[in-house]
């Protein structure tokens, strides 16, 4: 949520902003109704003391004999006033809360803005993989050498779900165990966190209440609204669990990682090349999750990119890191890096990572604060992410990079010790 002081004094800048992101917005109405509010506000309050002053010489007169109906007449009156004024409060309140819900996050001043045809390539990671045969994709692959069981899959889940068999399985918890030990050794807090959250976890992600439709929702029969949902990233519960508290400052920054499935709603037809594991309702990713000071923020970022770079890197695959435009970014992101890898069949690159920060966005969102030391006041902590590594798109393009021409398929060496020192699929 952006800061509302930001917008009252300075409603262009935001406004500027946010059009970046091809977000238009006119705050007059809202910046009028505000005013209101605030008048309406201070005409309350001065009834309310003016009450307790009356209040408090009422016993005083009926001492002295005096006759108070008058007196209790106008405190009717006053009482019906402030009811009334509350009670238009919580209305304009509740309209304020709402819009400031609806707005994204402001960009970066070093993100550009537009969309992802202004995204800016900033590291090209080894070269292509060339092949002296015809590459297969990974769909066939998987198929051939029993990683894979797609039909399976879709008998059980319906389409969007497969099933890891054998050294697939295999493959895919050796993948994650590598990334959970790289971030063990880099300081990371592991965490298990739940899968089935409530409403507040996916507000003050940001993902609530414009993104709704895109999650699992859990309902009861006899209720048309959903009160908790199937976390779509391990993201939406590690930023809430800080929530409406004070950090200790001396304990910032704060390091974690999750492992959890993901589950995503998907909407919309795939494209004819993102079959198999590209894109489906159900996948596994490591998420790292920073909490820091604003002035720690940058650099925090910083390491949450190198660190999911590096994983690409020591996995022997061809990537590249891309620096996103504003109109690219998700809504609730201040400025994002995507490490995307090159899966050969699509002639393309696909994200596996997207290094995040958030700014103070989330944090006002769920009232996550620390005490800057300086002041001694609490202030907004600083939210960041990264995938470290979401596997079902790894998945693929090991198979894909690393595939050989009678259709076996080696073991990046990284993830050969995990795999009781096995170095070759064999199809």
């Amino acid at each position: 949520m952006l800061d509302i002081n930001l917008i009252r004094n300075h409603p262009e800048f935001v406004a500027g902003k946010l059009s970046h992101k091809g977000f238009e917005v006119d705050f007059t109405a809202f910046l009028e109704q505000d005013r209101q509010r605030r008048q309406l506000i201070k005409q309350t309050e001065d009834l309310k003391a003016e009450k307790n002053k009356t209040s408090a010489l009422i016993p005083k007169m009926k001492k002295e004999g005096t006759d108070i109906a008058s007196v209790l007449a106008d405190m009717k009156k006053i009482s019906d006033a402030v009811r009334e004024g509350d009670e238009q409060l919580a209305l304009l309140e509740q309209k304020q809360n709402s819009f400031l819900a609806s707005l994204p996050n402001l960009p970066a001043d070093d993100v550009p803005a537009g969309g992802k045809e202004n995204n800016q390539v900033i590291k090209i990671s080894g070269e292509k993989p060339s092949f002296s045969f015809s590459p297969r994709h990974h769909v066939d692959l998987v198929e051939a050498t029993g990683l894979i069981d797609y039909a399976r899959g879709a008998k059980l889940g319906g389409s969007g779900f497969w099933i890891y068999t054998g050294d697939g399985a295999r493959l895919e918890w050796a993948l994650l165990n590598f990334f959970i030990a790289e971030h063990l050794q880099d300081g990371y807090q592991m965490l298990l966190p739940p899968h089935i959250l409530n409403y507040s976890c996916g507000y003050t992600a940001g993902q609530f209440p414009k993104f709704e439709e895109d999650v699992f929702q859990l309902k009861r029969d006899d209720k048309e609204s959903f009160t908790h949902f199937i976390l779509p990233t391990a993201e939406t519960a590690l930023v809430n669990l800080h929530r409406d508290e004070i950090i200790d400052t001396d304990r910032l920054p704060l390091k974690y990682f999750a492992f959890t499935p993901c589950y995503r709603k998907e909407a919309g037809s795939y494209r004819a090349e993102e079959r198999g594991m590209i894109r489906g309702h159900q996948f596994n990713k490591i998420e790292l999750f920073q909490y820091t000071e604003p002035d720690h923020s940058e650099a925090a970022l910083e390491e949450l990119v190198h660190k999911a770079a590096n994983l690409v890197e020591k996995l022997g695959l061809h990537y590249r890191l891309s620096k996103l435009a504003a109109g690219d970014c998700s809504a609730f992101m201040r400025k994002t890096y995507d490490i995307e890898v090159w899966i050969p069949s699509m002639n393309d690159y696909k994200e596996v990572s997207s290094a995040s920060s958030a700014g103070d966005y989330q944090a006002r969102r769920g009232n996550i604060r620390y005490r800057d030391k300086v002041t001694g006041k609490p202030a907004f902590a600083h939210t960041l992410n990264a995938s470290g590594l979401a596997t079902s798109r790894i998945f693929p393009a090991i198979v894909e990079q690393y595939q050989q021409e009678d259709g076996s398929i080696l073991i990046p060496e990284v993830l050969q010790p995990w795999m009781g020192g096995q170095r070759i699929i064999n199809a």
